[in-house]
């Protein structure tokens, strides 16, 4: 390895079934049986996949930066695969956002690729995150190691947004790892037109989550991960998003409606935002069925819709 590809930082080997080792790895097909880690192996947990293509669009790398730059800011470690294009841009926003970010590589961590973001890789060990491996330091990255990497990239996150994706592509990979998985996958909807946002539709076409604004992106990372929601939005400021203040699930008309017949949140939303302000009552439904959902009232089923519990 050339010095000037190196990357400086804490280095660590860790294997499977000791303390820093991810638990969540042990779903992932194939775990492996080592990681070669450098940066802080506590960025190592649960956290939103943020993927898309390499060759992305202005429109791609716009809303990755925007919606990468969210998850940081609320607390959530940003994973992704360190590539150009949209994996770039999302561990730039976690930084830029004061986030950790983790990029996992197609091959060993003294042989980066692309070489071209080895400063990118130097910033995220330095901004207290993780460039990590499975594959031996000074291993050559190979075509394949890519999409073998991917299950580890959806395997570490709770859920997995693609932001652009085209058919076939490594994106779209991460996406079936994500879904075999059973972990939730978020999509960025795109011009039918655009060959770069194939996948992405043909994904929301299958049930994954629509991510249509800021505020149906904040909802859904509610949702996620309600243990970092005092990260961004504070008990008050739920209560005002919820509409009422109530608790979740007392004689809750969405919660009924959904004891009735399980409906997609479009649906739901169609049935209950009303108000002056389209948005905003939008926004205000989504962070209801947030509320539900995170406590325990609801459930999500395989093909997107959304019941009630019990």
């Amino acid at each position: 390895m050339e010095e000037r590809f190196r990357i400086d930082g804490p280095r660590f080997e860790i294997a499977r079934g000791t303390k820093d080792y991810p638990d969540v790895f042990e779903a992932v097909p194939e775990p492996p049986e080592r990681l070669y880690v450098i940066g802080d192996p506590s960025a190592l947990k649960e956290g939103l996949a943020v993927v898309g293509a390499r060759k992305a669009t202005p429109y791609g790398l716009n809303a990755t930066k925007m919606l990468a730059g969210r998850a940081a800011e609320l607390g959530v470690v940003v994973i992704s695969g360190g590539a150009r294009g949209c994996d770039a841009a999302a561990h730039e926003a976690a930084l830029a956002a004061g986030g950790q970010t983790v990029a996992f590589l197609g091959g060993g961590c003294d042989e980066p690729y692309p070489k071209s973001n080895v400063d990118l890789f130097r910033r995220i060990v330095k901004g207290g995150g993780v460039v990590a491996s499975e594959f031996p330091w000074h291993y050559p990255p190979k075509p394949f190691m890519f999409r073998k990497r991917n299950r580890l990239i959806a395997g570490l996150a709770r859920a997995t947004l693609i932001v652009e994706a085209g058919l076939p592509s490594g994106t779209f990979s991460t996406a079936d790892e994500a879904l075999a998985a059973n972990k939730d996958v978020l999509a960025v909807p795109g011009s039918i037109f655009s060959a770069t946002s194939a996948g992405s539709n043909m994904l929301l076409a299958q049930g994954a989550m629509p991510i249509v604004s800021k505020e149906v992106f904040d909802s859904a990372i509610m949702s996620l991960f309600p243990e970092i929601v005092g990260g961004g939005y504070g008990a008050e400021q739920l209560a005002l998003l919820a509409g009422d203040g109530a608790d979740a699930g007392v004689d809750d008309p969405i919660l009924s409606a959904l004891a009735a017949d399980p409906m997609r949140l479009e649906e739901i939303i169609a049935l209950f935002a009303d108000g002056d302000d389209p948005m905003a009552a939008a926004t205000r439904v989504m962070a209801h069925v947030s509320l539900l959902e995170g406590a325990g009232a609801l459930t999500r089923f395989p093909d997107g819709r959304f019941g009630a519990v019990g």
